[in-house]
């Protein structure tokens, strides 16, 4: 099994950037999910509610972030300093709240413009516990960026193959991987081996994880990453197929049980 690509996405929502390597932190990998944008009541903002985020392209820079998106200047967005954090929710069904710092209003009015609703764009400083303990059986703890629940995200390619094969067969289109959102893909595994991991810890390269057990799908999945445009699967699929206990699972979240640097290639081992 090899690592075939390498996914992060500094602004959760917005598009992702595909990179060579990266440095795995105790809260993901470097520069993944580290910005959000929350509406007035302080709760992200996500492709579940607004699937204009697939515009908005965002680029970490030193010190700071640039947002492009089609017809609009580009805007460079200093990380926040000396301002107050104003706190924040990941969904509205969350109960924790994280103190999160707020970019400004030139960053919250280009988003506006571009997403055609009003938004904050907040940063988070430092990694903080927003899932209550007890909610899952393998605890991120406090070392958890703006992800849905765990640090990493990992999918395999067989395992979209095989679900390829059968959107073919209830007449529709396979999607490509980037509906899933992955962080980590990995190449030459069976299709669904990762339902065999959980607990377990993989190495990749250098760096050991501890998988979390698989990961349960929502709408953004139906959602083409490249127009925004909605549509059934493959959750439809999904739901014939890979429905356990009414979740519909595709991929594996991963926990990092150390610091170090990841590369495409890189050798992909499951221990027991």
């Amino acid at each position: 099994m090899r690592l075939s690509e390498i996914n992060t996405y500094p602004v959760k929502g917005c598009r992702g950037l595909t990179h060579d390597e990266s440095e795995v932190r105790p809260w993901g990998l470097d520069g993944d999910r580290r910005w959000m944008l929350v509406d007035a009541d302080g709760v992200g903002v996500t492709q579940r509610d607004t699937t204009a985020l697939v515009r908005v392209h965002a680029r970490p820079e030193a010190g700071g972030l640039r947002l492009s998106a089609a017809g609009h200047p580009d805007l460079l967005v200093p990380e926040p300093a000396g301002v107050p954090p104003v706190q924040v929710r990941t969904f509205r069904r969350r109960v924790l709240r994280v103190d999160a710092l707020p970019a400004g209003p030139t960053a919250d009015a280009w988003l506006g413009q571009v997403l055609d609703r009003p938004v904050r764009l907040v940063w988070l400083a430092e990694p903080a516990r927003h899932i209550e303990p007890g909610r899952k059986k393998h605890d991120p703890g406090d070392q958890v960026s703006f992800a849905d629940a765990y640090p990493v995200l990992l999918t395999s390619t067989a395992s979209l193959a095989a679900l390829g094969e059968w959107l073919t067969e209830a007449g529709a289109d396979p999607v490509p991987m980037a509906r899933f959102r992955p962080n980590l893909v990995v190449d030459g595994a069976p299709a669904w081996a990762e339902d065999g991991w959980e607990g377990r810890e993989l190495r990749i390269g250098g760096v050991a994880f501890r998988a979390a057990g698989p990961s349960a799908r929502c709408l953004v999945t139906t959602t083409d990453q490249e127009t925004g445009v909605r549509g059934r699967e493959p959750l439809r699929t999904l739901a014939r197929h890979r429905n356990v206990d009414r979740q519909l699972l595709f991929g594996l979240n991963l926990v990092p049980l150390e610091s170090g640097r990841i590369s495409v290639g890189d050798p992909v081992l499951a221990f027991a």
